[in-house]
């Protein structure tokens, strides 16, 4: 007899959790004049865990058929997806998935048949425009010097990409120009300065940001 009126807290506990999730475990343990440390043991029992589920369901298969109520309302109005819905849950539309399942051998046959299709689809498609085509009077082919052309080729690829790291080191060399100028030091002398030159100047920039750190 001790137990029952435990029992019946933690019935109402579930009930609680189940019908309010947002209520906190302090604000429960006030409404059913308990301690807090109480409530939370109950979350970390899983048997309370199932109960406040189980009740939580009961509660859940109550509002079905208002749910369901404001679907055939919203079908009749037009909503064809509210429709799809009302009649799945009625079993009246049965969505059916159909599953094959091949040997590596029929997979095979399948892959060679349809390769087949494909190339006789084509060779009829070609065979079409070259009778189509025929009597049409062409051009005169131009016969282009192979190796002029690939030598122009190559030249053109060749400035594209000598323009494309001018464009970097003017970039880069522009960072460095920022970078000098934020921690006092002189840009490079104008002109063309050497390559040792460069990195002096470098080195220099990166020591007195380590100092300015």
């Amino acid at each position: 007899m001790s137990n029952l009126p435990k029992l019946n807290e933690r019935k109402k506990a579930a009930e609680i959790m189940a019908t309010n999730p947002d209520m906190s475990c302090k604000q429960i343990a006030a409404k059913l004049k308990v301690h807090e440390n109480t409530v939370l043991n109950w979350r970390k029992d899983p048997n309370f865990v199932d109960m406040v589920y189980q009740t939580y369901m009961v509660e859940f298969g109550a509002e079905i058929p208002a749910v369901l109520s404001s679907m055939i309302r919203e079908a009749k109005a037009g909503n064809v997806q509210a429709g799809r819905l009302v009649l799945e849950h009625s079993g009246k539309l049965v969505k059916n998935i159909n599953v094959t399942i091949d040997s590596p051998f029929e997979k095979f046959l399948k892959a060679e048949q349809a390769e087949v299709e494909y190339m006789d689809a084509e060779v009829q498609d070609i065979v079409e425009d070259i009778e189509e085509i025929q009597d049409i009077a062409l051009p005169e082919r131009k016969v282009e010097d192979q190796k002029k052309r690939t030598q122009s080729e190559f030249k053109t690829i060749k400035q594209a990409a000598q323009n494309s790291k001018r464009r970097m080191n003017r970039n880069k060399m522009h960072r460095w120009k920022q970078r000098a100028k934020s921690v006092g030091i002189e840009p490079l002398p104008a002109g063309r300065p050497t390559k040792a030159q460069k990195k002096e100047w470098i080195e220099l920039v990166r020591a007195k940001e380590r100092e300015q750190k």
